[in-house]
């Protein structure tokens, strides 16, 4: 694996004033070599962010809040499998998104899937999911990566990821289990996952690295971080969101891709609604994995 800048290190060695956490080497297969990431004991505060993320990145570490969900399962318990993990920069964001396409679309969405843009087919009255098509079985071919949005960026994206974390850490309520903060060693947001060998995806993609190169896309286009990962749940801050359907549209089918439960296992299980609901202006997208 190579998406390590330098083994995590010491924090007290390095100098960082931490609250009381726990360094977590556990994976699916023993202990790991080394640690892999720092979390806290206590729940997250809204105000531990900027600090944490000042801190860690003169030793390489970058800031993530991590949750137990609904089952108490803390990064001990998430079966990590850094071993599985390749790197993300061997991938290509587009060939990655055009494989699920092919892959996953077809089967579940039919014409209901977007092609270059184009308005979903309406749900099915009947299911409330996506009419499968009228006898092609085909979601056309893949529309390729959607567009930078023409909005410039409202503001620096880590401090639109910093407004993400205050809302999501002063909702304990919203987050069963809680939030608490961590630190993990990686070069970049979008490595988070792949950096502790994450296999939240694993039922969708079983090396996490090519999710990331995904990722890197988002932060490059839409000024995306990750902020928030659980067992199998992640939540991605946006700083630079899409500001038209037609946009909206276009990036809706990349989360298909993605992330095919958040339409296939969500009401009312359809694309354009999707891209409506949860692309249109959303600062904060959220995936989960079957």
């Amino acid at each position: 694996m190579a998406t390590l800048p330098n083994p995590l290190p010491d924090p007290a060695a390095a100098g960082l004033d931490l609250p009381p956490g726990s360094l977590v080497d556990a994976t699916l297969d023993g202990p790991w070599h080394e640690p892999l990431l720092w979390y806290a004991d206590g729940a997250a505060d809204q105000g531990d962010w900027a600090g944490l993320r000042a801190a860690g990145r003169r030793v390489g570490l970058l800031p993530v809040l991590v949750t137990g969900g609904q089952r108490d399962q803390w990064p001990e318990a998430w079966d990590l499998s850094p071993d599985s993990a390749s790197y993300p920069g061997d991938h290509d964001p587009e060939e990655v998104l055009a494989g699920y396409w092919t892959d996953y679309a077809d089967d579940e969405l039919g014409d209901a899937a977007p092609a270059d843009g184009a308005n979903a087919a309406p749900a099915d009255g009947a299911s409330g999911k996506p009419e499968t098509g009228s006898g092609t079985g085909s979601a056309g071919a893949w529309p390729g990566l959607a567009p930078v949005p023409a909005r410039e960026a409202a503001e620096d994206p880590d401090t639109a990821a910093a407004g993400i974390v205050a809302v999501v850490a002063d909702d304990a309520d919203l987050w069963l289990g809680g939030t608490r903060m961590a630190l993990v060693p990686a070069r970049r947001s979008a490595d988070i996952p792949a950096a502790i060998g994450w296999t939240g995806a694993v039922n969708h993609e079983n090396d996490v690295a090519r999710l990331c190169a995904v990722l890197r896309s988002w932060e490059d286009r839409y000024d995306a971080r990750v902020v928030v990962l659980g067992f199998d749940t992640m939540i991605v801050s946006v700083g630079r969101p899409p500001a038209t359907m037609e946009e909206a549209r276009a990036l809706a089918a990349e989360h298909y891709a993605f992330c095919p439960d958040n339409i296939d296992q969500s009401p009312p299980y359809d694309l354009d609604a999707y891209a409506e609901k949860a692309v249109l202006d959303q600062d904060a997208w959220s995936f989960w994995w079957d």
